[in-house]
């Protein structure tokens, strides 16, 4: 009999719910933005006499780039790479050593797998044939210098694509550069 009480209690407490329900709209809400949006008349197209012109946001100002970002001055193509050659490294040379083990390190993780451990083009990848044709670094034909380098990192070349979203600055894509030539003169001698 507890029971039966119980249950009737719970099946009238439903049907005073049920009761209560509008079918057109939701009682509850999760995500109320979902249903209804939010009015951005900021934004709206209509002239609001916020932006000139009936504009919906102001542009930046023309040549303006974003803090933190300086833009790469040659351009993604075969005579970018050869004004590229001669630009030098604007690392500091008093700290080489630092840079070239955190070039060292920066290597290992993003450019040994292919290029070899020590830039002869026998990385893991290329020794189980997953990737062909990767020269060494020594090769004579290529003629890499740092500026050719830090532009193949920045653009990528060939089948290589860009890495140049993998590192964190552009120090360490200099960093990388000139540990490349490191490994160069080393595989040279």
């Amino acid at each position: 009999m507890k029971h039966i009480g119980k249950l009737s209690i719970a099946l009238g407490l439903l049907l005073s719910l049920a009761a209560c329900a509008d079918r057109e709209r939701p009682n509850y809400q999760f995500m109320p933005d979902m249903y209804e949006s939010v009015g951005y008349e900021a934004y709206d197209k209509a002239d609001n006499g916020l932006f000139p012109d009936g504009n919906v946001a102001l542009l930046p100002v023309e040549g303006t780039i974003p803090r933190g970002y300086t833009p790469y001055e040659f351009a993604n193509d075969f005579s970018g790479k050869e004004q590229a050659r001669v630009n030098p490294s604007p690392l500091d040379s008093l700290q080489s050593d630092a840079n070239l083990a955190q070039g060292r390190a920066l290597y290992t993780i993003y450019c040994a797998i292919c290029h070899g451990d020590k830039g002869d083009g026998q990385g893991n990848l290329t020794k189980r044939e997953k990737i062909l044709g990767v020269p060494s670094f020594a090769d004579p034909g290529r003629n890499i210098t740092v500026g050719t380098t830090y532009h193949t990192i920045y653009y990528g070349l060939n089948a290589m694509g860009s890495y140049a979203s993998q590192f964190a600055s552009e120090e360490e894509m200099w960093q990388v550069s000139e540990y490349v030539m490191q490994l160069k003169q080393d595989l040279t001698k």
